[in-house]
């Protein structure tokens, strides 16, 4: 064999250059998942860890145990079937919200002058620069019933007795949508900036009104924007834990939560595991779901450019 037949076997540039993301991605999402579904089909036990081996070797024969506690509880109590339809819920009308309130900030950022457009840009990503869990408190002094918003209201004699607004779902909400709107502006305007205005001019000049344009032209090249922003803000809130706790009250069901309940006040692992790996697997449905999206639209692409 000649070094020509040699070289031609060894991997190529492109090849070696996704090597380094798809370990890392091993190392800091597999690994720890695969560590987190090992431990739900453990049973729960008093110790360190609070959980059984899954493999035991005792008197030279080798056992493995799968335990279906977690799983079966999870399918059968109405608690948690409850909290995972309440945070799908809570989810989706964030993203709504979010899609409603984000897609009109996006595009006027996207038709700005370029002057003025990286001053909106700052004004969107400014909140990154302070700690999540600060902003969030910043929002229980906006919503007590002592609160500002409230002693603005009453003062101006709009409201005579102060709003309940705090420790409800929609002091969630505006949690939810105040935190994780920059997610979905900011993939939009990537997405707007770069569209192509001679279509706009076409459909003015076939006699198209601005507001046909929008929903013909604007409108359909700006899903996947929609889309990524979307996921963005659908996934982190299906488990959002520091939110809810903070701005929610006791009836407030999230994932989050209860991760955390069965976690650190229970000291049930195996328990919590499996509510984590259950809930990682309903979140991979709206990404199978973007991902086939944006493979019909990249072929789409192809086909029109053919």
């Amino acid at each position: 064999m000649n070094k020509w037949a040699l070289w031609g076997r060894l991997p190529s540039a492109r090849t070696l250059a996704i090597v380094p993301p798809f370990v890392w991605l091993g190392l800091v999402l597999l690994l720890p998942f695969l560590l987190v579904l090992k431990i739900s089909f453990a049973d729960l036990k008093f110790g360190i860890p609070p959980y059984t081996a899954l493999a035991q070797i005792k008197d030279q024969a080798l056992t493995i145990s799968l335990n279906l506690r977690g799983y079966a509880l999870l399918f059968s109590d109405s608690l948690y079937i409850a909290t995972y339809l309440n945070s799908v819920k809570m989810a989706l009308i964030t993203t709504l919200c979010c899609i409603v309130i984000g897609y009109p900030m996006a595009y006027y950022i996207a038709r700005s002058h370029p002057s003025i457009r990286n001053v909106l840009l700052l004004g969107v990503i400014l909140p990154f620069w302070t700690s999540l869990l600060l902003r969030v408190y910043a929002w229980v002094g906006l919503l007590r019933n002592d609160g500002l918003i409230n002693t603005l209201l009453q003062g101006l004699g709009i409201t005579s007795a102060p709003l309940e607004i705090y420790r409800t779902d929609l002091a969630v909400y505006i949690g939810l949508v105040y935190a994780y709107l920059p997610f979905f502006i900011l993939p939009l305007y990537a997405n707007l900036v770069k569209l192509d205005h001679r279509l706009l001019e076409a459909a003015y000049d076939l006699g198209a009104r601005p507001w046909r344009a929008f929903l013909s032209v604007t409108l359909p090249q700006s899903m996947p924007g929609v889309m990524a922003g979307s996921m963005l803000v659908f996934i982190p809130s299906v488990g959002e834990y520091v939110i809810p706790e903070m701005l929610g009250g006791a009836n407030t069901l999230m994932m989050g939560r209860v991760m955390w309940t069965e976690f650190f006040n229970n000291a049930d692992w195996p328990m919590a595991a499996a509510v984590t790996c259950v809930m990682v697997m309903l979140l991979l449905v709206p990404l199978v779901v973007f991902q086939r999206s944006q493979a019909q639209q990249l072929q789409g692409r192809k086909g029109r450019g053919r």
